[in-house]
């Protein structure tokens, strides 16, 4: 399969994906009593900007958010809230800000028009083709501050090494939050 023909068939299974809401496990407290949680589209960091591997770095940063909000509400860490209408807002602020990391007032905007407790804003920092570095950073809305950050590294840039960094990043997530509840709050 040629390069164009994978990123075609890429795109359709990444933008299939329906939104999933989170259900509660029998004899769980429920999926309300969770901390509200709008997650931000991947970003990416990258100096390189090599234009042969853009493309396919958008299908991946687009996937990546999906299965990070998709795990995020599976391992039920928050009660994961569907961001598409601060989609516009979104838009509005990329292009006054260079990422959306960086800006505290972004996140809390965003959380604002969604009426959400947390805003995780996620990016990937391309430091080379070999070495990557997928980062979330969870803001309160209500405290005003960053209030967790977390980061996992990424050998090779290719879909398994993508695919693998969310799991992983959720996985240690739930384990340390079984451990501390108040972990990632």
């Amino acid at each position: 399969m040629d390069r164009r023909s994978w990123l075609g068939s890429a795109c359709a299974v990444v933008f299939s994906v329906p939104w999933l809401p989170v259900r509660a496990q029998p004899g769980s407290a429920g999926p309300r009593s969770l901390r509200s949680l709008a997650v931000l589209d991947f970003e990416l960091v990258d100096d390189q900007n090599n234009p042969l591997t853009k493309a396919v770095q958008e299908v991946r940063l687009r996937h990546a958010t999906l299965q990070l909000q998709r795990e995020l509400a599976e391992r039920q860490l928050y009660r994961v809230v569907d961001p598409a209408p601060s989609q516009e807002l979104q838009r509005v602020l990329r292009t006054q800000q260079e990422f959306l990391y960086r800006c505290d007032d972004c996140a809390e905007q965003v959380g604002r028009l969604l009426g959400v407790d947390l805003v995780m804003a996620t990016w990937v920092q391309k430091v080379s083709e070999l070495i990557l570095n997928l980062n979330v950073q969870i803001y309160d809305v209500k405290a005003q501050k960053v209030v967790f950050s977390k980061s996992v590294d990424m050998r090779g840039n290719d879909d398994v090494s993508w695919s693998r960094a969310v799991p992983y990043l959720v996985r240690d997530m739930a384990e340390k939050r079984e451990r501390n509840p108040r972990y990632g709050q």
